[in-house]
């Protein structure tokens, strides 16, 4: 059996510092190799320049000697990189007697800097050597001297590199050796100096060596800051984590501290707000589930009771019992019915289409009329069209009906109409009725919720709060004005219209006032 291989879970913070980190790693490496070279190819500019500078110096002494005049002659040739010849002649020193004297002179009066040693040659041999102390002999290379000495055979002035085992601590060095010549004299010479290049080169090196532990200690401030600033910017992601770890069904008040004003803090206002929705839901789930489960208990207790007394030798308690148990089934079967039309509303299943209120207000005027024993009476009507759902709104419209006719005494005028309003049209009814209690205004729009007065119906409790629910899908309220002459119940729904008109009536459904005006 295969076993899977558990790979280690990085965080999102640990990887977006190995990012900076591995990005910043790379940048700086690219930066100092790139500076180690260019640094290097100007060290080797700079040695050339020094070695033509020594050249320079030999051809000054030869030109004006301490104790004769100075005779002009051209140039020396200095050849190019790598032994290609120079465009200037080897220097001449005819104020001298001989090669020899015009050899010693130069080694005098030029004195080698760091790094560096010099020679002068004799007919292919060392003559003269500096007499001050240099880093190194040439005389321990003969192989070097012997290449030296060849090359200013040429005439001119050459510059060359070459390795040196023979020379201790020195691997290459980097040299220009110049013929000289006197006129009348047989003798052949050469002047040769030479720089060991491989320290001054690794003098840069070690200057990068400096910058390579600079640049592992840049990296390490880095890591350490960009640790802890991730931490900080990531905060409210572990907390929404934590939060979430703890929210349950139980406990759902669980909120994320807003601390920041960037997209982690919009994040966690949007997370907040989800937690509120959903704290929301499972609370009026609970108490549509509490509501559901008080109301179910009283016609089941009600049949299971006269089935328990039930005498069925009987025949008038057979069909007594038989009569209560539909009746109650019926109330449960209705009461189901309401709570299914509640929880489609609140889910906004509504098919909206443009209507023209004044038809829909004559249709629902026409249905109202079969309700009850009262006088029913068309107030008003307004040519509004509005995007809404007949369906629902005539049922939430009769809803406020039946309710009016319920609450009012019999042979009562109820008024049915419709208002427009500044975008927004109301669609109302008014009744005669006791008027409902200032403490009862609140709960009667909550599921299960009743005046509890001299207004209380038998009913289901959730008429009203269905209503409020249509409204809220059309986007509206339910308006409430009641006194103890009668109320009035209005669905306020929006309209799109240009047209002045005054405002429309506030929302009303959880709180009501009163202006103690018959409607």
């Amino acid at each position: 059996m295969v076993r899977a291989i558990a790979f280690p879970t990085w965080s999102v913070r640990a990887r977006i510092l190995a990012v900076i980190l591995v990005i910043t790693t790379v940048g700086m490496t690219f930066a100092g190799i790139s500076a180690y070279f260019v640094q290097r190819d100007r060290v080797i500019e700079s040695v050339d320049q020094e070695l033509l500078a020594a050249v320079e110096s030999a051809r000054q002494v030869l030109e004006n000697p301490p104790a004769a005049a100075a005779v002009d002659e051209p140039a020396a040739e200095v050849p190019a990189e790598g032994g290609a010849e120079a465009p200037a002649d080897a220097p001449a020193a005819p104020a001298y007697a001989t090669v020899g004297e015009a050899l010693e002179a130069i080694l005098s009066y030029v004195i080698p800097g760091r790094h560096e040693s010099s020679i002068a040659l004799l007919d292919g041999a060392p003559a003269w050597q500096p007499s001050v102390t240099v880093s190194f002999e040439l005389a321990d290379d003969p192989a070097l001297l012997a290449r030296a000495w060849e090359e200013s055979q040429g005439g001119t002035v050459v510059l060359g590199t070459a390795s040196t085992p023979a020379l201790e601590d020195v691997r290459a060095v980097r040299y220009v050796v110049a013929p000289v010549e006197i006129s009348g004299s047989e003798q052949r010479g050469a002047y040769m100096t030479a720089i060991d290049v491989q320290r001054e080169i690794d003098e840069v090196g070690g200057a990068f060596v400096t910058y390579a532990w600079l640049c592992g200690l840049t990296i390490l401030l880095i890591g350490a800051a960009g640790w802890f600033v991730s931490g900080r910017l990531l905060a409210p992601l572990r907390e929404l984590r934590l939060a979430a770890e703890r929210i349950t069904a139980q406990n759902t008040t669980e909120r994320i501290p807003v601390r920041t004003r960037d997209d982690l803090g919009a994040l966690t206002t949007t997370v907040n707000d989800m937690l509120d929705r959903i704290d929301g839901a499972l609370t009026a789930q609970r108490q549509l589930l509490d509501d559901v489960r008080h109301e179910l208990a009283t016609p089941i207790t009600i049949v299971r009771g006269n089935l328990e007394l039930l005498d069925p030798r009987k025949p008038s308690e057979v069909r007594a019992a038989r009569d209560i148990a539909i009746e109650e089934l019926d109330r449960m079967s209705e009461l189901v019915s309401d709570i299914d039309d509640l929880a489609r509303t609140e889910r906004g299943l509504l098919a909206t289409e443009p209507t023209d209120v004044a038809d829909l207000t004559a249709a629902v005027f026409g249905k109202a009329q079969a309700i009850g024993d009262h006088e029913w009476e068309l107030e008003s009507s307004v040519p509004v069209v509005a995007s809404l759902s007949p369906s629902r709104i005539t049922q939430a419209w009769l809803q406020l009906a039946d309710n009016a006719a319920k609450y009012s005494p019999a042979g009562s005028t109820i008024r049915i109409g419709s208002s427009a309003y500044r975008g927004a049209v109301e669609l109302w009814v008014a009744d005669e009725g006791p008027g409902i209690p200032e403490e009862s205004r609140a709960r009667i729009f909550e599921r299960f919720g009743r005046a509890d007065t001299g207004r209380g119906i038998a009913g289901s409790g959730l008429g009203l709060p269905i209503v409020a629910a249509i409204a809220r899908a059309h986007g509206g309220h339910v308006s409430l004005e009641t006194s103890p002459a009668g109320s009035r119940f209005g669905i306020v729904v929006p309209v799109e219209s240009d047209a002045p008109a005054p405002p429309p009536p506030a929302d009303v459904s959880p709180t009501t006032r009163e202006d103690g005006e018959t409607r």
